[in-house]
């Protein structure tokens, strides 16, 4: 059975950076392969991890929009449209050497993404199975846990800034957790990009008061920035990095 790994909060705090760390973290320790689910619209956990994406989910959504209109773009000769489905979904499977990806993408066109969602769906329910860990970067909010995207969540795992309303947004994704009946196994807040590695006094009360476990706090570095900015994968952070070394912590708080 898979171990399944959400990562959710609200956007801008820095989850595909921590979920890319802990994909190399996992694979580092054995726990191969993983299944690396970019499930946000906005998708850059590739670039995180260094890898190149071929084919998204929202690029099969754009072709399928195109064949429809355009006879060139048919589905082939010979082939029913279930097989050029799979054909298609199958080049969006990213394979490295510890792990797989998989990558919903964004739609250039207009449409709702019930489509895109069906296929990341039934895509999950197809992997899962094949895959020890699965770690599921989601995009801000619990849109694609709400509507059962998502075949199970073991380890649900809140990402904030340091901030109470970054609290607070977290906070209430707990609460939707338990209002839908989640039950992972594990849920629990890190904070990220704190100065210093340090939480104030107001954000350790929020904290207490939106009533979560804090799993660790990973502090600010121009670093990551520095990478960003350099279009450097996260995931070549020197192995002294200070980000490396906290998330590693909650990983062994974790027993991951």
């Amino acid at each position: 059975m898979s171990f399944t790994i959400a990562v959710a909060g609200k956007g801008g705090v820095g989850k595909t950076t921590l979920c890319g760390l802990m994909i190399q973290y996992l694979c580092r320790a054995g726990k191969t392969p993983v299944l690396a689910v970019d499930a946000d619209a906005n998708s850059n956990l590739n670039e995180v991890l260094g890898v190149e994406v071929e084919m998204t989910l929202g690029d099969i959504r754009e072709d399928v929009a195109r064949s429809e209109e355009a006879a060139s773009r048919k589905v082939p000769v010979g082939m029913s449209k279930a097989d050029y489905m799979e054909y298609m979904v199958n080049r969006c499977l990213i394979e490295d050497d510890d792990f797989d990806m998989l990558v919903m993408g964004r739609s250039q066109g207009k449409g709702c993404y019930c489509f895109v969602n069906g296929l990341l769906q039934a895509q999950l329910q197809k992997l899962t199975p094949h895959y020890p860990y699965v770690v599921v970067d989601n995009e801000a909010g619990m849109e694609h846990i709400s509507r059962g995207i998502l075949p199970k969540v073991d380890m649900l795992l809140l990402v904030s800034d340091c901030s109470r309303r970054g609290v607070q947004a977290v906070g209430r994704i707990a609460q939707l957790a338990k209002d839908l009946e989640l039950k992972p196994k594990k849920m629990g807040l890190i904070v990220n990009r704190a100065p210093d590695g340090k939480l104030n006094e107001g954000t350790m009360e929020e904290i207490k008061n939106q009533g979560l476990e804090l799993l660790g706090v990973i502090p600010q570095s121009t670093e990551v920035y520095e990478y960003d900015c350099e279009g450097k994968p996260t995931v070549e952070l020197p192995e002294d990095s200070p980000v490396r070394t906290a998330l590693t912590q909650v990983m062994e708080k974790l027993e991951l």
